[in-house]
């Protein structure tokens, strides 16, 4: 596994923590979440620009696309 592939993995890791902190849940309970409305997708997909941001506009933009994907948290 190259370093590239293995810094987002850590920083996919990162993001399931804090997203889990700021909305009171487990880490599982985030990961579950962030799945089901595609938040991994957009981590994934966007994570050139979005691990450049603050952690605090990334878990923003991650409640944010997840709400409009259906999910709940806001």
């Amino acid at each position: 596994m190259n370093k590239q592939t293995k810094d987002k993995i850590a920083y996919i890791i990162a993001v399931i923590s804090d997203f889990a902190a700021t909305h009171s849940l487990t880490t599982m309970q985030a990961y579950r979440y962030l799945e089901r409305f595609k938040g991994l997708d957009f981590v994934d997909r966007f994570y050139e620009v979005e691990h450049t941001l603050p952690f605090e506009d990334v878990l923003k933009d991650l409640t944010a696309y997840c709400h409009r994907k259906g999910g709940a948290l806001a």
